[in-house]
């Protein structure tokens, strides 16, 4: 439920509806619009009692929210959701990239890629420093090490960071050097590590699971909102069905279910759903057609010695290319 302040409502009139839905067993949050605020009422397993709170000074009126996922639904939030990240916007009028190796392997490695794709047009630098693999004989990456050498990454080149937490063990050191924690696709329903992104001072990119529903997506990015962290940005990367000509299946029509039923900004990682990089280009075209918001794309200077992902990677020339290519469409 919602509980829609009147436009003249004062903080000390939500903090008493905030009060009130307290004592009744709930928890509420308030959502400033660009009008009115509003009180989202979470916690509650069936139908809330509304007299109460209609009773109160500065209370308009009460809405149902008919979406088990309420932090996170264009019911409660109509405006699309813009998160800065520096002078990044993402969800903004311009499609955001962010590109790099899938691993970061070495300083020779990083700074060069890193170089290179920040001269084609990328604003945000991905690389792996910790690395869930199917197999526990691969690279699992460099640890604090990798995170260091994003550091470097960001002080050399003025690239945003964006690295992936694996576990609620990690998350600390990565929230300390990303300006933005990702939350891979093994990962999204590992609740206790949503909440620990939920309670981060830094954004949060949130992938789709491996055979997750949209619905199911949208329940992770509560576990995080719900916490209170509200800048999330969710993640098409492709999900497993019967089809294996290739290595998942690009659902671009998530990209419109996701801005139909919720505000936050969507992006689409066409390199994991592919799993081969003469299809990066064309699908991230048409992420960006679609609606996207952004692409995340693996780079890589030698990918036929890639310790991760080469056979997905793009060539550098070939990430100038999508550069060119998706700024036609994002006009």
């Amino acid at each position: 439920m919602l509980v829609i302040m009147e436009k003249g409502a004062t903080e000390a009139h939500v903090k008493a509806v905030i009060r009130e839905i307290e004592t009744m067993g709930y928890h509420g949050i308030s959502i400033p619009g660009i009008q009115r605020t509003a009180v989202c009422i979470v916690g509650n397993q069936g139908t809330v009692e509304d007299s109460r709170l209609l009773a109160l000074e500065g209370v308009k009126e009460t809405i149902r929210v008919t979406k088990p996922f309420k932090l996170v639904s264009r019911e409660t939030h109509p405006q699309s959701t813009i998160i800065p990240v520096g002078d990044i916007m993402v969800g903004g009028k311009q499609p955001v990239v962010m590109a790099g190796p899938c691993a970061i392997e070495s300083e020779e490695q990083a700074l060069g890629i890193a170089r290179l794709v920040k001269r084609y047009g990328a604003q945000v630098f991905r690389g792996g420093a910790f690395k869930p693999r199917t197999s526990p004989y691969s690279f699992q990456g460099l640890g604090e090490k990798g995170l260091k050498l994003l550091k470097k990454v960001r002080e050399e080149t003025g690239l945003a960071i964006i690295t992936e937490a694996t576990d609620c063990t990690n998350i600390e050191l990565v929230e300390q050097y990303a300006d933005i924690i990702q939350i891979g696709a093994r990962n999204m329903q590992n609740y206790s590590l949503l909440r620990r992104a939920g309670r981060a001072t830094k954004p949060v990119l949130l992938k789709r699971g491996l055979a997750a529903t949209i619905e199911e997506l949208l329940m992770s990015a509560e576990y995080i909102m719900s916490e209170g962290n509200t800048r999330i940005i969710l993640c098409e990367r492709g999900i497993r069905t019967f089809s294996d000509n290739t290595r998942n299946t690009l659902d671009l029509s998530a990209v419109l279910s996701i801005k139909e039923n919720s505000h936050l900004p969507v992006l689409v990682d066409p390199s994991h759903a592919a799993g081969r990089r003469d299809y990066v280009i064309p699908l991230s075209r048409a992420a960006i057609a679609v609606g996207a918001n952004g692409i995340l794309v693996e780079v890589h200077n030698d990918p036929l010695h890639a310790l991760s992902d080469g056979m997905q990677s793009l060539y550098p020339e070939q990430f100038a290319t999508l550069m060119k290519e998706i700024r036609s469409l994002a006009v």
